[in-house]
This record gives C-alpha cells, structure tokens and sequence, in this order.
C-alpha cells in the first residue's frame, strides 16, 4: 500500500486515543484507554504521565493492528492532546519528577488571586492573550518547581524540561531526541506573547519559570522528525501538533474568519476563527493561536471554554448513580416534558469564561417534591447548552460578527436532545458532521499537509459534510425566559 496514511495521536483528559485517517479523511481504525484520574485533595487533579505515554503507545500499536497496515503505511504521525496539563521531566532518565498537573486543577488559585490583586490583568492579557487563572500553566511549573525538592536549581541548571502533553509525547515518541511543542499549545502556558510568537521574557520573570525548562515552539504543521524506531518498529515523520480545540477548528474545516465550532468534551469549547490578527477580547474571552502552518502567518481564535461539560454527565452517573452508562442520559433526560423548574449549574472547578471566577462551586437550584432523576437529568444537558450560549454571546459582541452556524463535535454532540436544546438556546442553526473525530482528524490534515498527502486547505475543506443540522424551534419570549433563569442561578452559585 502506498504511505498514504496518517495516525492521529489523540490525548484527552480521561483516555489516550489513535485513529489512522486515509487520504479522504476516513478514520480506518481507531483504538482507545482509559487512564487513572488522580485528586490527591478537593480542587486538585493530577495524571500519571508514564501512564498517559503508556497507553497512548498501546493504542497507536493497536490502531496499526486493527488497520493491518505497517509504519511504512504511514506518512506522518500528527499530535493533539489536552491542553494546559502540565508535566516537567528529568532530561537524563525521562522520569517526570511529579504526577502531571491537570488543566482542571485549582492549586495555585491562590497565586493567579494575588496576580490580579497586583495589578498584573491588563498587560498579561495584552501580552499572551489570556486571562489570570489557574487553568493555564505557567502557575502549574511554579508550583512544582517551589514544591518539588530541589526542582528550581536543577531547572536553572538545564537538567529538567517542561512540557504541555504534546512536548511530553513528542520527547517519547522520539526517544528524547525532539524538546518541542506547536505555537497552539504555546498560547495556553500564560508564557507566550501572541505578537513575537516567542516566549516572553516579562512572563517568565513574573511566574518564575526558568528559560532552561522551556521547550522549542515550532509551526503547527512541519516535519520536526521521526519516531525511534523502537517505538513503531520503524521511523515515522512526526509532522503535526495542535491542542485539542485548535485541532478541532482545524478538522471542522474553519479554515476563514467568522467560522466557529463547539467541541463537547470533558469541557466545551468554543472557537472562531479570527484570522491573522489576534482580537483582544472585552468580555473575558481568550485569545489565542488557532494554528500556522509551515512559513505562512499565524492565525488566531476567540475562545471560551467551559470546565464542566460532558463531565457533568460523568457525575451523574459516577457519583450519583442515576445512570449506569453515559449514554442512558439522553432517554432518561426525554422521560420529562422539560426541567421542572430545576436548574443545574456544574460549577464544579469553578466559573470558565467569560465568568472567570475560581471559587465558584456547582448549584442545583429550584428543587421540589416533584423533582425526579428525569428532571436532574435534562437540566444537567441543558447546562452544557447555556454554558455554551454565554460563550457565543460574548464572542458575537467580541467580534462584531452574528453567526449563521455553530460547527459541532465531540461525544455529547451526538445527543439530538442537547443538540436540538442548542440551537434553541442560541437562536443558531447547529450542524454536525459525518464525522465526529474532528479533533483527531485536525491532527491528522495538519500532518498530511506537511508530508504532501493534502496539497492544500481547499483539498481538506471538500471532505467536510454534514450529519444532521438542528433549525432553531423556540419562541422569542422563552428562549429569553429561560436564558434569564440560567443567568439568575450563575450568580447563586458565584464566590
């Protein structure tokens, strides 16, 4: 067979993913691993990295398996991960010196508080695009280089590398010849300035992280190198990476400005396409690198994202045991004619955007005697959903620009309910497409674009097609009803 095809290495918060991708845009084989989640104490969520390596080598071999094709099969490997999580390792050994510090964590709430309250907001949004918060990483590799033993000296010393989950990948994949990651990734550790797309040293100094530690930052589409042979059996160009959410932009085929998509995770995510100028938000939005590919310019998003999305299903079903499988939410959300009056704000890792307030704590507010598990169930979905439209009402006033439609994907997308819900919510037709694994499929156009398998953007976008598109069916007065509930209940559960 010809090395017409690509492996897409998919890392997200809860499994490690690989999907091989044909030269249509086919996903041929797919395989998948749960990993441990670990929360040593409440606002704190941490990863076993050699655990997320493991598994995510075991379904790329697998993947390979299942598709019956060879390393020579492959004409590049493309990364996206989870954003944020942090892990810093021993450049000699390989050995993280502590578990990874998950996006979702709070620990250094504290620190970014004391950030704000010294005045710093305006110019680190200036300078990276983003807004104070915990989320980001840069507090992260302070924390573990002030509370891991001797981590600080040996990080000025050059004997420590920090890495986002695709730098952490990459040196893996490579074995330890590649310290890089992709300008998207960049744009998320609160050290990245968005005009000179190099670290900037202003940040450094103020969060304390020591040049030494920092990895390359390279295009997101470009051959950097190939696997260690022992890894595949054979070398592979390793020639894409992108975070999650700019991978799925790119997969959605929002290749021009004023395009957006929503990926329904763990969290949601929602970004437009700004093109080659980053907009400074006014209504606490992030901006950030969506993507550059090769020598051309960079191009950048509005983006708002929201902690708890899918995972709010996830708590349904894991602490309190409504549902036995992800999946029953949908029929058991439709068992009632609506909410009931319950109103569920899962502000369980505090308020994302454009709220931004870490000490917020999840709500279910308007219960009564009547309130079943039917009632718990539809206005956990529809939390997705108005969590969602405050994203888009920002970015519209951001933007100066009125959506036609919102692109979407990810798990929760395929429930018709949240999606039809949605649009409603919005007043903004939804469409989703055939295919779902965008994310992945982003990974994969942005290594097949350096490797020849896609001459261009144009090639990609005619492999975009729609599954099912969700028309807008509320009425005026109780689309704005029902948005005014939802805005009451988040100031309930604020602070």
């Amino acid at each position: 067979m010809e090395n017409s095809f690509v492996l897409a290495l998919d890392q997200g918060t809860t499994s490690s993913r690989s999907i091989i991708f044909d030269s249509k845009g086919q996903a041929v084989a797919k395989a998948q691993q749960e990993f441990e989640q670990i929360f040593p104490q409440p606002g704190w969520v941490e990863h076993d990295a050699g655990e997320i390596w493991e598994t995510q080598l075991n379904t790329a071999r697998d993947a390979l398996e299942k598709a019956e094709l060879s390393p020579f099969n492959l004409a590049g490997i493309g990364i996206t991960n989870q954003r944020e999580t942090t892990v810093i390792w021993d450049r000699e050994t390989g050995k993280p010196i502590h578990n990874a510090i998950v996006w979702q964590d709070r620990r250094t709430s504290d620190f970014c508080s004391d950030l704000r309250e010294a005045g710093h907001a305006d110019h680190i949004q200036k300078r990276t695009g983003l807004v104070i918060d915990a989320y980001f990483s840069g507090s992260k590799i302070r924390w573990l280089l002030d509370n891991v033993e001797g981590a600080r000296e040996r990080a000025e010393a050059g004997e420590l590398a920090f890495g986002t989950i695709d730098s952490w990948l990459v040196w893996n994949l490579s074995g330890g010849e590649l310290h890089i990651t992709d300008v998207s990734n960049a744009s998320r550790t609160m050290l990245f300035n968005l005009e000179t797309l190099e670290w900037d040293d202003t940040m450094l100094e103020l969060l304390g992280v020591p040049r030494e530690v920092l990895p390359e930052v390279k295009p997101s589409s470009e051959v950097y190198g190939d696997t260690a042979v022992d890894v595949l059996g054979e070398k592979v160009p390793i020639c894409g990476i992108a975070g999650d959410q700019q991978a799925a932009l790119f997969g959605q085929a929002c290749h021009e400005k004023g395009m957006a998509k929503n990926t329904y995770g763990t969290g949601c995510f929602m970004l437009m396409n700004t093109g080659t100028e980053p907009v400074v938000s006014k209504n606490n939005l992030l901006t950030t690198v969506a993507w550059k590919l090769g020598d051309e310019p960079a191009e950048y998003a509005l983006e708002g994202s929201v902690f708890i999305g899918g995972a709010v299903v996830q708590w349904l079903r894991d602490q309190l045991g409504i549902i036995q499988s992800a999946e029953e939410i949908e029929a058991l959300a439709k068992s009632v004619d609506d909410n009931g009056g319950v109103v569920f704000v899962p502000a369980f890792s505090g308020l994302g955007a454009p709220h931004w307030d870490q000490y917020a704590r999840g709500g279910i507010l308007g219960l009564t005697r009547g309130s079943s598990k039917g009632h718990l169930a539809r206005a956990a979905l529809e939390s997705i959903a108005f969590q969602s439209m405050e994203l888009l009402r920002s970015m519209t006033a951001d933007s100066g620009i009125d959506l036609k439609e919102l692109r979407v994907d990810g798990g929760a997308s395929l429930n018709a309910l949240l999606m039809q819900f949605q649009a409603n919510v919005l007043n903004v037709k939804v469409v989703r497409p055939t295919i779902s694994e965008t994310t992945a499929l982003g990974a994969a156009y942005l290594a097949g674009l350096a490797t020849g398998v896609w001459a261009d953007q144009s090639e990609i976008a005619v492999n975009w097609a729609i599954d099912a598109e969700f028309e807008p069916a509320m009425s005026d007065s109780d689309r704005d009803r029902k948005n005014a509930e939802w805005d009451r209940a988040v100031e309930r559960v604020k602070n």
